[in-house]
């Protein structure tokens, strides 16, 4: 395996770390658009010659391309926000690579009514090419970070071992993290973040397929295991709920996610001034994005770590039956900041994203997970996975009563 990991921040750098103490792959080159980025990710490891530093244009399906091929990849490893999504994408099917990213293609709500129906969904442009890859025996896994990733995995196995019938699968993430210093620091990309909260949340029922919801509908508070207690989450766009219902069978999915009251005001603030806006205006003679302006203003989540306590969850609450008994199960995955900045020296949320793309690349150089065209990560099965994930020195957890 010659993999080619495209973005080389936060969630990037960690992943260097975990994929440097595996052996499942030949050679890793760590690309960024500014290469200083890349080297540095590598710095730690400056004895691995596995590891090579890379410029690369992400938003180039030709830049994507030529370095594939310069460097003979047979992966590409994507972990830049989701506006790259695509070039990434087309490069590494232009190069004849299989490809693996954590979040899929945007979408564009519906232009008549955004909170009732669906316009272009995640993931919709990666799966209309599927024929195209199936066809070219390549594979692409797409959404396999944590969310989605793990908590698609977490379905697939509550599919397979703990359920005959399932109600709902309902992705729940919540965590009891701060940081000092800082009245407002997002610990994952507030460009995603915004982009992930702002747009019509998507749910999907059995009945009705699916359908969307105004952002931060349906509030409820959820018990969070290991210490971290109860927090209300509210429904985000997800790609879960994209994913799971192609390959798991449920009566209805959803996704909700533990902002908390204030972050969701800033949201809210950001959305009434325009901030969260994409598109460039002209400031001063000089063109710039609002939301990338946002973005420039924070701190770089992955240099948040020395300065955050607490713990992050990822989970997976499904209901339904056994035996014809009802059951409920939150199967879940826990880390604690204080553990990962002392194992790995990154952050909980951006170490909790990157271990699972690790995994499954692994997973994939041997030959256990295996396939062709455009899946998910509930397309294989889920025990390979969650034993590596835990031989990893990362556990999950189940919770009886969800």
């Amino acid at each position: 395996m010659r993999v080619l990991l495209v973005g080389a921040g936060g969630v990037g750098s960690a992943a260097v770390g975990i994929a440097a103490r595996r052996n499942f792959f030949e050679t890793l080159v760590v690309a960024d658009y500014d290469v200083r980025r890349a080297q540095r990710a590598i710095a730690f490891h400056s004895d691995d010659a596995r590891l090579v530093a890379a410029q690369v244009d992400a938003s180039s399906a030709d830049a994507v391309s030529a370095l594939c091929r310069e460097h003979r990849i047979t992966h590409v490893f994507n972990a830049v926000d989701p506006r790259f999504v695509m070039p990434v994408f087309d490069g590494a099917f232009a190069a004849g690579a299989d490809y693996l990213d954590m979040a899929m293609s945007l979408s564009r709500p519906h232009p008549d009514a955004p909170h009732e129906r669906t316009g272009v969904k995640l993931g919709d442009q990666q799966f209309e090419q599927a024929t195209q890859w199936e066809g070219a025996g390549r594979l692409a896994l797409v959404g396999m970070g944590v969310e989605p990733g793990l908590s698609d995995v977490f379905a697939r196995y509550a599919a397979d071992h703990l359920f005959d019938e399932i109600d709902e699968i309902g992705i729940r993430d919540g965590a009891n993290l701060e940081v000092a210093g800082y009245s407002f620091a997002p610990s994952f990309s507030i460009w995603t973040t915004i982009e992930e909260c702002l747009n019509p949340p998507v749910v999907w029922e059995k009945d009705r397929g699916w359908f969307t919801t105004p952002p931060f509908s349906e509030p409820e508070v959820f018990e969070f295991p290991e210490g971290i207690g109860p927090v209300e989450c509210v429904n985000v766009e997800h790609e879960e709920v994209l994913l799971v219902p192609r390959w798991v069978e449920a009566r209805r999915v959803t996704f909700k996610y533990g902002l908390g009251a204030e972050f969701i005001a800033v949201l809210e603030a950001l959305h009434k001034v325009g901030l969260d806006r994409t598109e460039k205006v002209s400031v001063g003679g000089v063109e710039v994005s609002p939301r990338d302006v946002v973005a420039a203003c924070l701190p770089d989540p992955a240099t948040l770590g020395d300065r955050m306590t607490g713990k992050t969850c990822a989970g997976t609450w499904v209901t339904g039956r056994k035996d014809g008994v009802d059951r409920a199960v939150y199967l879940y995955h826990v880390v604690d900041n204080e553990w990962s900045m002392s194992e790995y020296g990154s952050q909980a949320v951006v170490w909790q994203t990157a271990v699972n793309p690790v995994v499954a690349l692994e997973l994939l150089a041997g030959g256990v997970w295996s396939g062709q065209g455009v899946l998910g990560p509930e397309a294989f099965d889920a025990v390979p996975f969650l034993d590596l994930l835990t031989a990893y020195g990362s556990p999950w957890g189940v919770r009886e009563g969800g």
